[in-house]
């Protein structure tokens, strides 16, 4: 990837109630070039795209209060806001996690621990096919 910013002017919005993920997260998309918002749990995180409009949500499967399902459905079935890109993120990597993330809504699944090249490709094939 060498000194390119491949992310510049891309507004992502990270949705995960461990702060360690927020932080590595926040840190590998902002050296891609990435505004980062985050966000602590799926109610914050719904609040967050209501005032930000991000162009790609990460949301973390496990969540208190409202899971990362819950909060995925809720921004796909909104009129205003089902067209921004979800990526789940997390560590369960079942066929039925993976199955019910898609019937969610989701548009991509990612399992933790990620790395940065697997968060900014992500972000990249989503944001190009959106514009494509």
């Amino acid at each position: 990837m060498g000194d390119t910013v491949p992310l510049a002017g891309i507004r992502a919005l990270l949705i995960d109630d461990s702060n360690t993920i927020r932080r590595s997260g926040e840190i590998f998309l902002t050296q891609a070039g990435c505004q980062v918002v985050l966000a602590e749990d799926g109610y914050d995180g719904l609040a967050k795209i209501a005032e930000q409009r991000p162009d790609v949500v990460f949301i973390d499967i496990m969540m208190p209060r409202l899971d990362g399902y819950q909060a995925c459905a809720l921004l796909k079935n909104h009129q205003k806001f089902m067209d921004i890109p979800a990526i789940m993120l997390t560590s369960k990597d079942s066929l039925y996690d993976r199955a019910w993330a898609r019937l969610v809504g989701a548009d991509r699944y990612l399992i933790k621990p990620f790395t940065k090249k697997s968060l900014v490709e992500a972000v990249i094939s989503l944001v190009q096919s959106k514009k494509g």
